[in-house]
């Protein structure tokens, strides 16, 4: 997928994330943008690492801040302790309408992860996007216990109860996201 149909895909991801009642913030992007790839097979030209709030991309990250000066989303500034959300700009929306093969090849994906994480707050997403890790790091056929002592090692503050029921949420993620078409 080359640049402008990866930020297409992007302003799609956080329109979708907005309409279903997201935060929007980056870390929301990060981590649905992590689940699109692994879950979906987006083909996203970023390399995500293991990081303070689970799965990262610098490269994500440098690309948002693209978007931002090229004038596809704009940051918008909430009252602390909360961070800025990500909001489309009427730029980003013609970007996407320009892109309309591409939306309608990844648009079931992008609703289903939209879908899934919407309301979602950032400890959650963390647990999910770490889980996804752990279970690509051992294999699904790993029981869940394994996984979330796994997901416990690397993230201590994440109980292992709260990490097996990530755990069993991703493996149920996994199932049906092999059984959307498209």
């Amino acid at each position: 997928m080359n640049r402008l149909a990866q930020e297409a895909v992007l302003v799609g991801l956080a329109r979708r994330l907005h309409d279903r009642g997201s935060w929007g913030g980056e870390t929301h992007l990060q981590k649905a943008a992590y689940l699109l790839r692994e879950l979906r097979g987006v083909p996203f030209d970023f390399d995500f690492i293991l990081y303070k709030h689970g799965p990262f991309s610098f490269e994500l990250r440098d690309e948002l801040g693209s978007m931002r000066a090229d004038q596809l989303l704009e940051r918008e500034v909430q009252v602390p302790p909360y961070g800025p959300r990500f909001v489309v700009t009427d730029r980003g929306r013609e970007l996407e309408q320009r892109f309309a093969r591409t939306m309608d090849r990844y648009g079931k994906g992008l609703d289903w992860v939209a879908e899934r994480l919407g309301d979602r707050g950032v400890m959650e997403l963390e647990r999910l996007a770490t889980a996804l890790w752990v279970t690509r790091e051992f294999g699904d056929r790993a029981p869940v216990e394994e996984r979330a002592s796994r997901l416990h090692q690397v993230k201590p503050h994440v109980p292992i109860a709260e990490a097996a029921d990530a755990v069993r949420e991703i493996d149920d993620m996994l199932a049906e996201a092999s059984s959307i078409p498209g």
